[in-house]
């Protein structure tokens, strides 16, 4: 109650030091601030230890809106949970639909659902989650991608027809925007490559697609991406993950994977100067690992020297 009391105070004063938004005539949709991260946590351990500088850079990362994954078997209550919270403060939570079979095809972040049964059966505990509060909902980062590349035991069709299930279902909630994702610049720089996969996937009834989930290609790379792909899509709209790409990618093997020398990106908003981009947000939680490469935890676990590099190297 300390960690969560003592963060929550700080993050309307913080929203505007560090990008975010609390009110404003521009229709700005405000996203939700989780008090109880990984880096609010580690902020408020840092304070109370004399690691005072390190705490207020930590702050880049606790007082901005980041995605909460839903990588587990029961994702409702967390659902639930997070977009209560978020609906009380007036605000709109970011969640990842993350558990699709043969997910990340066996590599550090693998697992999910073990039938197309029980991942239908996710999908809609997730969207029951959901009730009318509202989210924005990232389906299934890099799945379409893998795909197109030929993950080992996945079968195309089988997979976008999940896809396509999960896109309806959460759609069918009320003040639900669903993006599926479509992978980064740097992946499939064919978009042709893309399109069918895609629309097999469902988008044609998603509010759009995702880019850079989880990556570091550049704003200006994704959104020159995301124009070729929504020409070829009937105009469809993207949101771009920003959260560590302020440096831009890195050169050289598994540049993918917890590559040194990052910076946070833009923080999250919905106000974004592009007619074609509904958002910037932080998909990936920066100080979250990428898997067990250049000495990281397991996928997803908190980093703390990891995070403090990306907020120390960020502009502004």
């Amino acid at each position: 109650m300390f960690v969560v009391g003592l963060v929550a105070s700080g993050v309307a004063a913080s929203a505007a030091l560090w990008g975010g938004k609390v009110s404003g005539a521009d229709a700005e949709t405000v996203l939700w601030v989780n008090p109880d991260s990984g880096a609010a946590r580690q902020a408020v351990e840092w304070r109370s230890t004399g690691r005072t500088a390190d705490a207020l850079l930590m702050e880049r990362i606790s007082t901005r809106p980041q995605a909460e994954w839903l990588v587990g078997s029961e994702p409702r209550a967390v659902v639930e949970a997070r977009t209560t919270a978020a609906a009380r403060e007036g605000r709109t939570a970011v969640l990842v639909a993350y558990y699709i079979p043969y997910r990340d095809c066996g590599s550090y972040s693998g697992g999910g659902a073990w039938s197309a049964t029980e991942y239908r059966e996710w999908v809609d505990e997730f969207a029951a989650g959901l009730g009318d509060r509202g989210a924005y909902v990232i389906v299934e980062p890099d799945a379409v991608a893998h795909s197109v590349d030929g993950c080992g035991p996945v079968v195309p069709e089988e997979r976008y027809a999940l896809l396509a299930y999960a896109v309806d279902r959460f759609k069918r909630q009320a003040n639900t925007r669903v993006y599926l994702d479509a992978g980064n610049p740097a992946w499939h720089p064919d978009t042709s490559r893309l399109i069918a996969p895609l629309k097999q996937s469902g988008i044609a009834r998603a509010d759009g697609f995702a880019l850079n989930v989880a990556n570091f290609r550049t704003d200006a790379d994704s959104s020159a991406y995301g124009d070729k792909l929504s020409a070829a899509l009937g105009g469809k709209h993207f949101v771009i993950d920003s959260s560590r790409n302020g440096n831009g990618p890195r050169a050289g093997t598994d540049s993918w994977c917890n590559p040194p020398g990052r910076a946070l990106g833009v923080a999250p908003t919905t106000v974004t100067g592009a007619p074609l981009i509904d958002a910037y947000l932080w998909v990936k939680r920066p100080g979250e690992s990428d898997g067990t490469c250049r000495g990281g935890p397991a996928a997803g676990q908190w980093w703390p020297s990891y995070a403090l590099e990306l907020a120390r190297n960020a502009r502004g």
